[in-house]
């Protein structure tokens, strides 16, 4: 017997119990988006891996450890993407999207990280992503916050999330803030842990937000990000949090937030939950005006944001809020008879032209009364529609009502529309 082939560790199957939730969560987003003017833009799930060297930074922990590259039979060193961003900065670009034009954009797909698999976080996982492109102003920040706000609300997990904002200022004021800050570490580079230790030379911000107590202790008496910022950033930043008071928006200035990717400037900002057990993230984003000159187009301001659609999934999962979810099917035909098989088949293709909007499953495969009355309870439909020798002779149909609600009826298969709608809006 052949060996049985199993899925990669960290990239899993979505069952057909499990994507109810997720086309939940996927058309919640896509309809709170399209209600904002944003427009799809679809990208390769493969890009040069030059891509994202460029634009993450070749010292993060996504492109030293974490990425799927290999080469192709080119010679061509591809990546399986890890992010959106990027892509979509590639896709403007190439495309001419960008350059002096104002563009509001929105993603859904597959990322992939070679990380240990853990709660939430996958090797292949999904994000939702918004870009926005051409807009300096805190004003287009603050609507991309409210966008995601308006998502939890539709979710109905407002109350589950806090957000988390900073500023990281300009390239230049944050440079000096660097400096300053590898100054101080190095004065305590003895009580620092090895991960920190290294970044400490390659990426010094990321040592901020170490799970380390022991670093976050030192860290209390480190220079502060907020002293260090330009006043058009201060302006920028006074501006953004004027724009979420007045929207009712809470909101925590945490100096930590720096963000793991090297292309982030000014607003950064973080929804973190703790329904997940430890605090997790489940949105991120912020501006990053200086990516799109520094993919190869020309300077161009932009502000965005991604989120795991799996911690999403286990957020509503994890508190119980699916209870809105309907059945896979509405109505379900019961065929019992000789020749009731082709006329049910008509039937149901009837109800689906007349009532598009619902869900109809036909019986198939033959099987006796109660046999199939089992597959009807078992689909999860509202109504049977049972359909005999006798009925067939007499262009009639029975519907019964599986939630008891209603009383069985038979009736001319020229209303059987009618009483199925009037059955399922009660």
């Amino acid at each position: 017997m052949a060996k049985s082939i199993q899925a990669i560790r960290g990239m899993n199957d979505c069952l057909p119990e499990q994507t109810p939730v997720w086309q939940k969560v996927e058309n919640t987003l896509k309809q709170v988006v399209s209600s904002y003017g944003y427009s799809e833009i679809r990208m390769p799930i493969v890009e040069s891996t030059h891509l994202f060297k460029r634009s993450i930074g070749e010292v993060t922990d996504i492109v030293e450890k974490e990425m799927y590259t290999f080469d192709d039979r080119n010679g061509d060193s591809l990546t399986l993407r890890p992010e959106g961003t990027a892509s979509c900065v590639r896709a403007g670009n190439e495309h001419g999207l960008l350059y002096n034009q104002e563009r509001r954009l929105w993603y859904i797909g597959p990322m992939f990280r070679h990380e240990r698999p853990q709660k939430g976080r996958y090797r292949q996982f999904h994000q939702f992503g918004v870009e926005v492109f051409g807009m300096a102003s805190a004003d287009i920040d603050a609507e991309v916050i409210l966008m995601t706000a308006q998502f939890w609300q539709k979710l109905g997990i407002s109350e589950h999330v806090e957000l988390q904002l900073n500023s990281l200022g300009s390239n230049e004021a944050r440079a000096v803030y660097r400096d300053a800050l590898v100054a101080f570490l190095t004065e305590h580079e003895s009580a620092l842990d090895e991960d920190c230790k290294r970044r400490m030379h390659t990426n010094p911000l990321r040592v901020l937000d170490s799970k380390n107590e022991q670093v976050q202790a030192i860290l209390v008496d480190a220079p502060k990000l907020s002293d260090y910022l330009d006043e058009e950033s201060k302006q920028h930043f006074a501006k953004l949090c004027q724009i979420l008071d007045a929207a009712g928006v809470n909101y925590v200035v945490n100096e930590k937030i720096v963000r793991g990717l090297d292309y982030y400037n000014r607003t950064v900002f973080e929804w973190v939950t703790q329904s997940l057990g430890s605090q997790g993230t489940v949105c991120a984003g912020g501006r990053y005006d200086g990516l799109v000159e520094q993919i190869g187009g020309k300077a161009t301001p932009a502000v965005g944001f991604a989120m795991g659609l799996e911690r999403l999934v286990l957020m509503l999962e994890t508190l119980d809020l699916n209870q809105d979810i309907t059945p896979a099917v509405d109505v379900y035909s019961v065929l019992v008879g000789e020749g009731t098989d082709i006329q049910g088949m008509l039937l149901t293709q009837q109800l689906r032209q007349a009532l598009p909007s619902i869900k109809v499953m036909n019986h198939c495969g033959g099987g006796n009364f109660k046999k199939q009355m089992k597959r009807a309870d078992k689909s999860g439909a509202r109504i049977a529609l049972i359909l005999g020798e006798s009925e067939m002779a007499q262009q009639q149909v029975t519907i019964k009502d599986l939630t008891g609600k209603n009383e069985q009826q038979t009736v001319a298969q020229t209303a059987m529309a009618d009483v199925v709608a009037m059955m399922l809006e009660k």
